[in-house]
């Protein structure tokens, strides 16, 4: 995928996926804008793209508000004189059951994920549509959007309007040849290896330096950040002018397209259904099988 000309900015990219998605962008050829709110990773992630041959700035702002977002916009503009390619990667986690979780955590992470995609993609739509020669806006989502997950409330629900607003964004940007996507990444990174599930693996293979195992790969679709990288240089070329709209997975060995939510089943009363009538509808009809929910947990390998 050849991206030389084009500019990216990357949010949340000092470290894990992120920086692995500003990575793959400059090495494909794009000019990137990496962000953080971490200095000091925003100053080592610029060094070690530009001492391979990249070109990168970076900006330290917490994305959530309208200014960081123009901010990012103002950089890509000023430095490499476009903006093509917008990845909203930045996010937190602040995970609680329901009844423990409080207004600072609901609003922490809603604000980064789901108010700071609004307002970089905002911000990017923008120009992108002065511009006139189109763009790609790659939103990121996680399982946890498309399935839901305990303790997840927030972040979930975040994910969730991502997804939305792909759909929603896919077609008012559709005439200026602007593609929206959700990414849905699954990959070995801190956050992952927090997850009980999967930290053993995980250490051993950190410890070892061998693979991880094929069953991981495929059945669980885990693997690197490497592994998740090129579906990001992938929506950002022009191979993928027609691809827009979507929710894609992406882990280890396994590259998914999920579906959107639609009917499943359908039933029809003459005059409309009371109580009673779905009672007697519901089991042996449109909720015969009802619908699964939350993130399965990892089957182990067969010994």
């Amino acid at each position: 995928m050849d991206l030389h000309g084009k500019a990216a900015v990357v949010t949340g990219s000092g470290r894990g996926l992120g920086l692995g998605y500003a990575w793959a962008l400059a090495a494909a050829g794009a000019a990137v804008v990496v962000n953080d709110v971490d200095g000091d990773a925003v100053e080592a992630a610029v060094a070690t793209i530009t001492s391979a041959g990249g070109r990168a700035t970076g900006v330290v702002a917490a994305v959530g508000d309208s200014r960081a977002a123009e901010q990012l916009v103002e950089t890509a503009v000023r430095e490499f004189g476009r903006l093509d390619v917008l990845v909203t990667n930045a996010g937190i986690l602040r995970d609680r059951v329901l009844w423990k979780m409080t207004d600072e955590d609901f609003d922490a992470v809603v604000d980064v994920h789901l108010r700071g995609t609004f307002t970089c993609a905002r911000a990017a739509a923008v120009r992108m549509r002065e511009q006139g020669t189109g763009g790609r806006l790659i939103l990121i989502s996680s399982p946890a959007g498309q399935r839901g997950n305990f303790g997840q409330t927030n972040y979930a629900a975040a994910k969730a309007g991502i997804g939305a607003m792909a759909r929603t964004w896919a077609m008012e940007l559709a005439r200026a040849g602007i593609t929206v996507n959700a990414v849905v990444p699954v990959a070995a990174t801190e956050m992952t290896k927090t997850i009980p599930a999967f930290a053993q693996v995980l250490a051993e293979s950190e410890r070892t330096g061998d693979p991880l195992p094929a069953w991981l790969r495929k059945d669980e679709g885990m693997g690197t950040v490497e592994d998740v990288a090129g579906l990001i240089t992938f929506l950002a070329s022009d191979s993928s002018k027609d691809v827009t709209g979507q929710a894609i997975g992406i882990g280890g060995d396994r590259l998914a397209l999920w579906a959107h939510p639609k009917e499943k089943t359908v039933a029809f009363a003459d005059g409309g259904w009371s109580a009673g009538a779905i009672a007697q509808e519901w089991h042996g009809g449109v909720g015969a099988e009802p619908e699964t929910y939350g993130i399965p947990a990892p089957a182990a390998p067969e010994a």
